[in-house]
C-alpha cells in the first residue's frame, strides 16, 4: 500500500513539474517549451525548460501561448497567408532586426520608381513600396525587413519626374 501510495505521489509531482512549462507554439508548427518571461509590444522573451538564458522570439512568428501554470492560451498573432504577388497589400514592412527572430530569411527584395517618371516625392514613394511588397509577396513572403529607403532629387525636384525613390529589404516567412 505504502509503495502505491508513493507511485502515486511521485506521477502527481512529475506532472505537477511538466504542466509549469509554457509552451509556446510557431506558425510553421513549430513549439518551443519554457517559460515566458516579458511580453513586450512586438516580441516574447522566453527561457527554454532548463536554460536560464533569455531568448526572443517575434510576435509576428508566433501563433498562440500556453501557459503551464494556469492553463489558460493566448492567441498572439494570426498567420498571415500570401499566395502570390495578388497579396502584396497583406505584406507587413518591419524596421527592426528584433520583430524578425523566428521567421525565415528567404532572399532580397528591391522596390524603385523609374528615374524619369510622373511622380511626385510622396506617390513615388508609395510606388517603390509598392513595388517591394510585390516582390517579396512572389516570392510567398508575409514580411520584410527594410534595409535601405533612399530618395534621389533631380533638378526639377518640384516637378514631375523629379525624383528617384529606392526602397530594399530582406523577404521573410515563417
Amino acid at each position: 500500500m505504502k509503495k502505491v501510495i508513493l507511485l502515486l505521489a511521485v506521477l502527481f509531482g512529475l506532472n505537477s513539474a511538466i504542466a509549469q512549462v509554457d509552451v509556446i507554439t510557431k506558425h510553421n508548427g513549430e513549439t518551443v517549451k519554457g517559460k515566458v518571461i516579458k511580453l513586450e509590444e512586438y516580441t516574447i522573451i522566453f527561457k527554454y525548460d532548463g536554460e536560464d538564458a533569455e531568448n526572443t522570439i517575434s510576435k509576428y512568428a508566433v501563433e498562440k501561448i500556453v501557459y503551464g501554470k494556469s492553463g489558460r492560451v493566448e492567441e498572439v498573432t494570426e498567420k498571415i497567408v500570401v499566395n502570390g504577388e495578388d497579396d502584396w497589400e497583406k505584406v507587413v514592412i518591419l524596421e527592426d532586426k528584433a520583430y524578425i527572430s523566428g521567421l525565415k530569411k528567404e532572399g532580397e527584395v528591391r522596390g524603385k520608381t523609374g528615374l524619369i517618371n510622373y511622380h511626385t516625392g510622396n506617390t513615388g514613394d508609395k510606388k517603390a513600396e509598392k513595388k517591394l511588397k510585390m516582390a517579396a509577396a512572389a516570392m510567398g513572403c508575409p514580411f520584410i525587413l527594410q534595409t535601405a529607403d533612399k530618395s534621389t532629387v533631380g533638378a526639377t525636384s518640384n516637378g514631375l519626374g523629379g525624383s528617384q525613390a529606392i526602397k530594399k529589404g530582406v523577404a521573410y516567412k515563417y
